[in-house]
Formats: C-alpha cells, sequence, structure tokens
C-alpha cells in the first residue's frame, strides 16, 4: 500500500540532486507528488527562477518517480500565480478581471494560454479555478486579491467550466476551491481560525453542485474554516467528516479526489500537531495532503504522514479497503493525465 501517494509536498529548490531529502521521498516513499512556488514568504526564491529551469526541474521530478508524479501550482492568474511575468512567462489577469466579461471572451482564451504555459514547462495540476463567490467585499484572502468571477453562482460555474475545459484540452488536473466556500467570510485561514458560521450561505455550494453535474471529477480542495451549523463540534472543513464524507461525498456526490489546503496554515498547525492533523483528515475522507513547506520547513512530513496513517490502520481506526479507495481516486487522477482515462464532461447538457 502506497500511502506515500497520499501527500503532495513543497521543497526548496530550483533543481534536484541525489541529496535532497526529495529524492529519497520519491525514490522510496513513492510520494504522490509536489507543489511549486515561486518566492518563500520571505521573498526569496522557492522553486522558479524562468521557463527553461522550470522545465528542467520538472522533467528531473518525472525522471525519478517511479510512476506518474503529480506537479501543482497554484496559478490562478493575477496576484495569485506563481509563474510570474517577472520571471519571463506570460502575463495574466484575475478572475474578478475575467469575469466582467463573458466567458468564450476572457476566461476561454486566457486559460489556453495559461493551460499551454503550464504544460510547457512540466505542469500537471493547477490548483484552480477558485469557485468560491465573491459575497463580501471585505474578505482579506478571496476578495482582496480579486480571486472570484463573481457573486452569481452561474457566473463563477460558467467560468469555471471555460477554466477547467482549457486545462483539460492540455491534459490539466484542476482543483476546485475552498470548499464548502471562503468567499463571505472575514478572516484569512493562513493566520487562524475562520469561523463563517454567521456570514456563510448556501449558494456558495452551487457552483459545486452544478460543476459535479456538468462532470467535473478532479479534484475540491477543502478550506480551514469552521462552520458550527454544518459541523457543531467546531472542526475545521478540512478535519470534518461531515462536512467532506457528509456534504461533499454523500449530499453532492463528488467521486474525485477530495485534498486539503495547507496543512501548515496557522488555522490548523496552532491547533493541531502534524500527525494528529494527517489523521484527522484521512478520518474526514480527505484523499490528499498537502504540506507546503514554504510557512514552515520540514524534511520528514512524507515519513511521518505515512505514519500516521499507518498507525490508524495498525490502531483499526480505518481498514484498508477505506485508504485503498483513496489510492484508487488519486489513481484515476493520473490516469486522465497520461490520457489512459478520458477526461469526464457532460457540458454540453449541463444546466447552468
Amino acid at each position: 500500500m502506497d500511502i506515500g501517494q497520499m501527500f503532495l509536498l513543497g521543497f526548496d529548490g530550483c533543481t534536484l540532486d541525489r541529496d535532497h531529502w526529495l529524492t529519497a521521498a520519491i525514490e522510496q516513499d513513492k510520494l504522490g507528488g509536489v507543489i511549486l512556488f515561486d518566492r518563500n514568504v520571505d521573498g526569496t526564491v522557492q522553486n522558479i527562477r524562468s521557463p527553461g529551469q522550470l522545465q528542467e526541474l520538472t522533467g528531473r521530478l518525472q525522471e525519478i518517480a517511479p510512476e506518474l508524479l503529480l506537479v501543482a501550482v497554484d496559478q490562478e492568474g493575477g496576484r495569485v500565480c506563481r509563474l510570474k511575468e517577472q520571471d519571463g512567462f506570460p502575463a495574466t489577469r484575475s478572475a474578478a478581471v475575467l469575469g466582467r466579461e463573458e466567458p468564450e471572451r476572457s476566461t476561454a482564451p486566457a486559460a489556453a494560454e495559461m493551460a499551454a504555459t503550464l504544460s510547457d514547462v512540466g505542469i500537471n495540476m493547477n490548483l484552480a479555478p477558485v469557485v468560491d463567490l465573491d459575497l463580501n467585499p471585505g474578505n482579506p484572502i478571496i476578495s482582496r486579491y480579486e480571486r472570484s468571477f463573481d457573486s452569481s453562482a452561474d457566473r463563477v460555474t460558467a467560468h469555471a467550466l471555460a477554466f477547467i475545459d482549457a486545462h483539460h484540452a492540455r491534459s490539466i488536473a484542476c482543483c476546485l476551491k475552498h470548499f464548502p466556500g471562503h468567499g463571505s467570510s472575514q478572516g484569512d485561514s493562513h493566520l487562524g481560525f475562520v469561523d463563517i458560521t454567521a456570514d456563510w450561505r448556501q449558494q456558495e455550494l452551487d457552483p459545486y453542485k452544478k460543476l459535479f453535474a456538468a462532470g467535473f471529477e478532479d479534484a475540491v480542495m477543502t478550506a480551514h474554516v469552521v462552520h458550527l451549523g454544518l459541523d457543531s463540534s467546531g472542526l475545521p472543513a478540512t478535519l470534518s467528516p461531515l462536512v467532506i464524507n457528509g456534504i461533499l461525498r454523500r449530499d453532492l456526490g463528488f467521486a474525485g479526489v477530495t485534498m486539503t489546503d495547507d496543512l501548515q496554515m496557522r488555522a490548523i498547525a496552532d491547533h493541531y500537531g502534524f500527525s494528529e492533523a494527517v489523521q484527522r483528515a484521512v478520518l474526514a475522507g480527505v484523499d490528499l495532503m498537502i504540506v507546503g513547506n514554504n510557512l514552515q520547513r520540514s524534511g520528514n512530513a512524507v515519513y511521518e504522514g505515512i505514519a500516521a496513517v499507518r498507525d490508524l490502520l495498525d490502531r483499526g481506526k480505518v481498514d484498508a479497503d477505506y485508504i485503498e479507495a483513496s489510492l484508487a481516486r488519486i489513481k484515476k487522477l493520473k490516469q486522465k493525465i497520461q490520457g489512459e482515462v478520458s477526461w469526464k464532461s457532460a457540458r454540453p447538457t449541463a444546466r447552468l
């Protein structure tokens, strides 16, 4: 059982040699994937200097991987993009700017150019589009950075579909975020718990419903937000069985990969040790866990994570079939990227 497939790790370095801890994590522990950043929080370069350097890095990563490695990046466009114009990549526009026009005129061509750029440098998963509704102009992490296409679920869905179609055309997986909705919130979960109980609206689930109905089955990222009406225990959505296995899987019928936002964000890290966070996420229904190694540094994350999941198995908290189901969903996503399984899409008959 290759539990290492359940982790997506960040790392320092624009090159990769035999002595880097990531090499062993990929070769020996069969790491599921990596997440790339252009800059560390202190402004120093983490992984991306230029198109040529990035292409060499991703090529090296795939060269040492026993099977396809997910190479993921947050390339939303506008202020949230890791492939920046200053480093030699094409300029991008934010979701808010694209959302002012019809998707076929704005998002479709913009996403096509973005996907071509990602494909050229060996990135096969974009942690986008954001499908949060722009419901709070004072929101410090969604509205402030123009990450939402619109306040209307129909318009967000239409633009998200155009974004996804363009990426699928280049064999790049997408990830909807941030479930169950971060657009109405008052706070930023990078800095601590965000309670959305009083602000969240039921309509924030609508883009997910519509996109799932249109056949989307790539991945959904959970938010580190607390909603006491959805889970009275006070667990953040990322660690909540009621939100992930309940609402996302059972109620909305999502059959693809569930993944966390970065487990090192303070909303999680300030309240849970890493092993406990991994275990709670798995019990909640998460398939793939992100450890950015940007806010903190840990070369042991994959080993500690694997040990935490094995502990759940050893203590009978989950059975092997439960973990195998997660691994099967991750494998299917990789098969889609490789063209072994087609991207499921019912877009022509989807009701927006």
